[in-house]
This record gives C-alpha cells, sequence and structure tokens, in this order.
C-alpha cells in the first residue's frame, strides 16, 4: 500500500513538473507577443534563406556526430557497447524529438531506453545519456564562463563570482568522483558510490575524458557558429566579438526545462541580451525564431530515423509466421463436448 502511495505520488509529481515546463514557455512568448508583437516573430521567419539553411544542415551534421561520439565515450567507460553508426541515428532521432515536443528532453529520455533495451542494461544505459548531457553541460558552461570573462557582454561584471561558485560545484564533483566506497549499506550511500564510479570510468577517465573534452568543445563550437548564421540572417550586423557572447548566454538559456519545443526560455534571453548589450530586443526575438528554424531543419534526419525505424517494425511483423491453428480429430472434439 506504501509503494502504491508513493508511486502514484511520482506520477502526478511528474505530471506537475511536465505541466510546468509547458505552461512556462508559452508564458515567455506570450509575454514577448504581448510586448513586442509579432513583428520581431516574422521578420526572423522572413530573414531565412537557401544559404542559412545550408549553413545549418551542414554544422548539424558535425554537432551530432560529435554528440554520439562522445556519447559512446561515456557508454564505453560504463561497459556498454554502442558502435558510432547506431550512437548518430539515434542521437538524430532524439535531437528532432527534443525540437518538437515540450520539455526538451524526451528525446534523450527515448534514447536512453531504447539503447538499454537494446543492449539489455537499463539503468546503465540510462545513467549512460545522463553523464554525457551532464558532460556537455559542463564543458558548456566552462566555455561560456571563460568567453564572458574574456569579451564584452551584459553579464561581465558578474563573472568572477559565478566563476567562483562554478569552481566550487566543480570540486565537489571531482571529489564525488574519487571518493573511496564507505562502509554503510544505505540507499543513498549505495546511489553515491555507483555515482562516483560512474564518473571516474565514463568521465575522468585517461582513455575517455579528453575525447569527451574535445567532443563537447566541437559541439559548443557548432552552436556557436549556427547562432552566428542566424544573427546575420536576422539582420544583425554587429562584429562577431559582441554577437558571440549574446550567444553563449542564449545557449545556456537554452538548457533551462521550460519551454515548448525548444520555444520560451530562447527568444526571451535574446529579447533580454539584445537588448542589455544595446541592441534591440526584437533583433534578439527574430535571431531566436531564426535558430528556433534552421535547428528544426538541421534535426530533419531524425524524421527519417523515426520512419525507418517504424517501416522495420512493421516488416517484421508481416514477415513474422503465424502460429497454425490445429483442430482436433473429431472424435477427441465430440468426447470434448460430452464431457464439458
Amino acid at each position: 500500500m506504501w509503494a502504491r502511495t508513493v508511486w502514484a505520488k511520482a506520477v502526478r509529481a511528474r505530471a506537475v513538473w511536465a505541466w510546468v515546463r509547458v505552461l512556462g514557455g508559452a508564458g515567455i512568448i506570450a509575454f514577448l507577443l504581448w510586448r513586442l508583437g509579432t513583428g520581431p516573430f516574422l521578420d526572423g521567419l522572413r530573414g531565412i534563406d537557401v544559404w542559412a539553411l545550408l549553413a545549418a544542415t551542414g554544422i548539424g551534421v558535425l554537432t551530432t556526430v560529435a554528440c554520439a561520439w562522445r556519447w559512446r565515450l561515456v557508454a564505453r567507460g560504463l561497459g556498454v557497447r554502442l558502435p558510432l553508426r547506431t550512437a548518430v541515428a539515434a542521437y538524430y532521432r532524439s535531437q528532432f524529438i527534443n525540437t518538437t515536443l515540450p520539455g526538451g528532453v524526451l528525446g534523450d529520455v527515448h534514447r536512453a531506453l531504447r539503447h538499454g533495451r537494446d543492449v539489455g542494461d537499463v539503468g546503465r544505459a540510462v545513467r549512460a545519456v545522463v553523464l554525457e548531457r551532464f558532460a556537455g553541460q559542463v564543458v558548456q558552461v566552462a566555455i561560456a564562463v571563460v568567453m564572458l570573462l574574456a569579451l564584452p557582454s551584459p553579464v561581465r561584471s558578474r563573472m568572477p563570482e559565478a566563476a567562483a561558485v562554478l569552481a566550487v560545484v566543480g570540486l565537489g564533483a571531482v571529489l564525488l568522483a574519487w571518493m573511496r566506497p564507505g562502509t554503510t549499506g544505505s540507499r543513498v550511500a549505495r546511489a553515491l558510490r555507483t555515482a562516483a564510479a560512474d564518473l571516474r570510468s565514463g568521465l575522468f577517465s585517461r582513455r575517455n575524458g579528453p575525447g569527451i573534452v574535445l567532443a563537447s568543445a566541437v559541439v559548443v563550437a557548432g552552436h556557436l557558429a549556427t547562432f552566428l548564421v542566424t544573427a546575420r540572417a536576422a539582420g544583425a550586423t554587429a562584429p562577431l566579438t559582441r554577437l558571440a557572447p549574446l550567444g553563449l548566454l542564449i545557449l545556456l538559456a537554452m538548457t533551462v526545462p521550460l519551454n515548448v519545443g525548444g520555444w520560451g526560455p530562447r527568444e526571451g534571453a535574446a529579447a533580454w541580451a539584445f537588448g542589455a548589450a544595446g541592441l534591440s530586443a526584437t533583433l534578439g526575438v527574430s535571431t531566436a525564431v531564426v535558430y528556433g528554424v534552421l535547428a528544426l531543419v538541421a534535426t530533419a534526419p531524425g524524421a527519417g530515423v523515426l520512419v525507418m525505424r517504424w517501416m522495420a517494425r512493421i516488416r517484421v511483423g508481416r514477415s513474422t509466421p503465424q502460429p497454425p491453428i490445429r483442430c482436433a480429430p473429431a472424435g477427441v472434439r465430440q468426447e470434448n463436448a460430452i464431457h464439458g
């Protein structure tokens, strides 16, 4: 009875959080529409051209392969087999789901569960995806801190305090990774030991660590390059050294899980960052709109992966022979009828 109550509360909490994420992203978009009107959104759509689409697609291939390689390295560190070709296809599918569905994480959940069922170890596969995304976020934040300290931005005066907080958090993660297993058998202690072992083998090992950092840096550079392409397509003429810090701030805002298919925090952060940097908030929203469209186009191959998977299931279902229906002899049927 207690387990059922706990499970019911957990399900209700997840449902509430899902609604909070959707309503949060929709609320940000509604606020921007109220303050700025539909003009920035329409201007962003009009600014998209063929060259921007091609550039975003090409950069998307590079960043997706880098993400898949990072995931493969982490999975290998945890002892889970993951071919690079499979990882690339799954990552494209994951990105497409993240871009088209609310929350921005459903694709990662699907990727983890699918891989776990394929290898027969859902728990380890889920932990590999969590660590892979965690590693990407850590490298992105580190690059953002360095660039925001070096280049002029609206938050440059606050970056020393932010860097100090992040250093403390990073030190705590390192200490957790190298902590010695304790003697207690509590559930919390076991979880801490598992997390420490995963960090050591999945992220901080000499075999995987450099590759994970390199792949994450390529991903951040690709996302930033996509933002600069979108800014130019939206009509921004400021120097790249002025636009790059704004792009990093917007990329950090995109990690906030209050969105509707990726829309919401990105547009709000763009409006604030561009306005605080002396550029217009409308230009910021237009840039974010272009980025959203180009991101969707760059992840479009994921839709093809979903369709191919669906068609493969249909073919397997049709080719699977159905067991024949055997009828009992007449005498047996009559005897069963009598005794029945």
